[in-house]
């Protein structure tokens, strides 16, 4: 036996010339798909942040003016908008809609003509913006005539509108920076007055909302 053989043949358990360690694997260990705090498991998909994961319904119109810190837009086809007479019951802060015979029936005091024109806000909510009309007179107010200047001037961009008591008129300011395009919903105007005016359209002056305002209960 050779010197070298020797020296291998009494080599100790802890020699390095006894079964080296294996080396170490290069390729990247694989994420454990049951493992709910794997990084790989938790990353979400941006598109999802778009609203393309949950699809939102739309239940509730108000019927309301624009909010003083608010910016809107004023859909610009004619088909959504429409001349109604609204009935305001104040004390429940409650806008009704009339029908056109049962307004026949009712005092002139006791209802408004409107311009009831659909709005989209900067958060996106949906509202029914009614500008009145002028008086069966003709007679036109600073109030009317600026209204309505601010939704002719909303249907082409984003308007800020609010009521200056000083002026007795409102007023229309643009924002600093440009907003993209409001994206409306793909629903007919008969649609979204039905959710705005659910369970609130009078169509006989014996609704309950006529005889609060007459104060027969």
């Amino acid at each position: 036996m050779s010197k070298r053989q020797s020296e291998l043949s009494t080599a100790s358990p802890n020699s390095d010339y006894v079964n080296p360690p294996p080396a170490a694997s290069t390729e990247p260990s694989q994420p454990d798909p049951l493992d709910p705090f794997e990084p790989e498991n938790l990353r979400i998909n941006p598109d999802l942040l778009k609203g393309g994961g949950v699809k939102k319904l739309l239940t509730v119109v108000p019927v309301r003016k624009p909010r003083k810190q608010e910016f809107i837009r004023v859909h610009p086809l004619e088909k959504y908008r429409l001349e109604v007479a609204l009935v305001e019951i104040e004390a429940d802060r409650e806008t009704y809609i009339v029908s056109p015979a049962a307004s026949i029936a009712l005092k002139p005091t006791e209802y408004y003509l409107a311009n009831l024109f659909l709005c989209l806000s900067r958060q996106e909510v949906l509202f029914l913006w009614p500008v009145k009309l002028p008086d069966p007179d003709g007679r036109k107010s600073d109030w009317h005539v600026s209204s309505q200047i601010a939704a002719e001037h909303a249907m082409k961009e984003w308007v800020n509108v609010q009521a200056d008591m000083n002026l007795r008129a409102y007023v229309t300011t643009l924002p600093q920076s440009r907003f993209p395009e409001p994206e409306w919903p793909a629903k007919s105007f008969g649609e979204i007055l039905k959710i705005a005016f659910r369970d609130r359209i009078i169509e006989s002056p014996d609704h309950l909302a006529i005889q609060k305002l007459r104060g027969a209960v």
